[in-house]
């Protein structure tokens, strides 16, 4: 059990603090300008914390603590720490896939490019990233032309030396052949500076310049010298195009564009130097249900700048505020060595910006959540992880989750949806209006919606041959909506009917997305970036939807006919009979099964 350090044993200073479950394991790492302050502060009334907060404090044996010398070390302190242990109650990169950069090896003697798809090493400057390598290698290819520098590896590069032949390249006027000496390491540096410009956004300046050098060649009667520069400066021209403008004057600066649900949130980065768009980044986020759009923020600053591979620009343009503000203004200052502010834009240009930011990041959470679902390795490695998790005797081919809506008891609905071999099966949603439960009452409403389709699967069973039998498959897992309680009505229609062998049952809570089987009183560990846990949630999802939906569609439909209640027509009462007996009496035909 956690107890509370004396207060005169914590640090009145900055430092990272990190709470630690029975196991050894980190599971929480936090960030304090003053640790005593920060620590004693969790040790409150409980009530008074985020549910987040409360279930970390439970599963928590001890609290330990790191001291530093400032506020901008915690920072990268708690940083580091959470890429090394990832927290389970910290938020987290979930698809850490890496983006291509074109990285220029400036302390080589003669300095290649490549695009590569990291970005860490010394001597090394790189530029990006960008979304798409296709893309990148085409315009790489397109810039050798005005910008002929090398690209082949070092041993090709030693090859053509030693045998003092250059590559294709060369002859095509793509790379100026430094190999064979056929131009100068200052000449050169001259072109590999102007790619790097180039790059980095000042291709006006760039262009410019070659104008310089091709009037002063012709000046000097060079007048093959002058027209290749106007070529490569025609090429240049073609090149400068695809690059994205925003404004005519330069200006510089990160925009983050956020989109979250409740479990997941998108993020997208437009890089934007000397007035264009120079590079952008996307990427999704594993979140726990409570974490607002401010703290999201703040771990992805932390992400962004931890190695600030375009260095930091002057304003950072984000939608909400993070916490901490003048912390993380100070942190980026200081990586800056001048000015660096982060702002929410209302107006102009830079909202635009934003806006645009802000609708990617929707794309690119609806890119991972489609690309989850369709990939059929991620759903067969989704549905191997559950069984394992769940200790299901068969593979769960098929999923049906339940979950009910009503308001106050009024409009009492229920929701089926189904799940096979890991896609949402829509033909086989239905809709359940519930009758027999007047008043408030979930556990009551999601036996009677259980009785009925169990009692419909018995009776499809029995049906003759040459009759359809749409539901006379039973499902290898029920999924509630839902914690013990609702596992607890499962298991319990489930023997009723003589089924808890077939047919197996689980309940997800949402609150704390815990995972509830039956034989066990604590929530299954299912790790939170697991598949399996992404599956249930999107089917409990799902099913949540699909009830408020119909919930929401009574309700208006009663309300435009004047009604005063819910319960429009009169309920019925699951037979006392046994189950057998129940569904061969025919009292299951009573039912109405809606179809989506």
């Amino acid at each position: 059990m956690l107890t509370k350090p004396l207060p005169s044993s914590i640090p009145d200073a900055p430092g990272s603090y990190q709470f630690v479950d029975r196991d050894g394991r980190i599971i929480y790492v936090g960030k304090a300008i003053s640790l005593r302050q920060r620590v004693s502060s969790y040790f409150q009334d409980p009530s008074r914390l985020a549910p987040r907060i409360q279930q970390m404090l439970s599963l928590a044996e001890k609290v330990e603590w790191v001291q530093v010398r400032n506020e901008v070390e915690a920072l990268v302190l708690e940083y580091n720490l959470i890429k090394l242990h990832k927290p389970r109650f910290n938020i987290r990169l979930r698809d850490d896939k890496s983006y291509p950069y074109v990285a220029v090896s400036v302390s080589e003697p003669w300095p290649r490019v490549a695009v590569v798809r990291t970005a860490h090493r010394r001597g090394v400057r790189y530029f990006g990233p960008y979304t798409h390598v296709k893309a990148v290698r085409e315009m790489l290819a397109g810039l050798l032309r005005p910008f002929p520098v090398r690209t082949c590896t070092d041993a090709k590069f030693v090859r053509h030396s030693r045998d003092g032949r250059p590559c294709l390249l060369y002859h095509i006027e793509r790379c100026s052949g430094p190999c064979i000496n056929a131009v100068s390491k200052e000449r050169y540096q001259d072109i590999l500076s102007q790619l790097m410009e180039f790059l980095s956004g000042r291709g006006k300046e760039v262009s410019k310049q070659m104008e310089k050098e091709m009037r002063a060649a012709a000046d000097a009667l060079q007048f093959e010298i002058a027209a290749k520069i106007r070529d490569r400066i025609e090429a240049a021209k073609v090149a400068l195009q695809d690059q994205q403008m925003v404004m005519e004057k330069p200006y510089d600066a990160d925009v983050v564009g956020i989109h979250h649900d409740a479990l997941e949130a998108g993020v997208f980065v437009l890089y934007v130097r000397n007035g264009r768009v120079v590079g952008r980044d996307g990427f999704v986020l594993d979140k726990l249900g409570d974490t607002d759009t401010a703290s999201v923020i703040g771990y992805v600053l932390e992400r962004l700048y931890a190695d600030p591979i375009l260095g930091v620009p002057k304003e950072v343009l984000v939608p909400e505020l993070p916490d901490e503000q003048d912390l993380y203004e100070h942190w980026l200052s200081g990586l800056r060595r001048s000015s660096c502010k982060v702002i929410v834009p209302k107006r102009g240009f830079k909202r635009q910006l934003l806006l645009t930011a802000a609708q990617n990041a929707v794309e690119e959470l609806s890119r991972a959540k489609y690309k989850r679902a369709v990939d059929p390795l991620s759903r067969h490695k989704a549905l191997v992880e559950l069984q394992e998790a769940l200790g299901l005797a068969v593979f769960p081919l098929r999923i049906e989750c339940y979950d009910m809506s009503h308001l106050q008891g009024s409009d009492y609905v229920g929701s089926m949806v189904v799940m096979e071999d890991g896609l949402l099966k829509k033909s086989d949603y239905r809709h359940f209006r519930i009758r027999g439960v007047p008043s408030n009452d979930d556990y009551a409403a999601m036996e009677e919606v259980l009785n009925r389709r169990v009692i419909r699967l018995l009776r499809e069973r029995d049906r003759p041959p040459e009759k359809p039998k749409r539901f006379a498959y039973p499902p290898h897992l029920i999924l509630l909506d839902g914690g013990k309680g609702q596992l607890g009505v499962g298991r319990k229609v489930l023997e009723n009917f003589g089924l808890a062998e077939e047919i197996a049952v689980a309940a997800l809570a949402k609150r704390f997305e815990e995972v509830y089987v039956v034989g066990r009183d604590d929530p299954l560990p299912i790790p939170r970036e697991s598949e399996a846990l992404y599956l249930l949630q999107q089917v409990r999802d799902e099913a949540h939807r699909f009830a408020i939906s119909y919930h929401r569609k009574l309700r208006s439909k009663r309300m435009l006919q004047g009604g005063s209640t819910g319960f429009a027509n009169p309920p019925i009462e699951i037979p006392p009979q046994t189950p057998v007996q129940a569904h061969v009496a025919g009292r299951a035909a009573k039912e109405e099964f809606h179809d989506q």
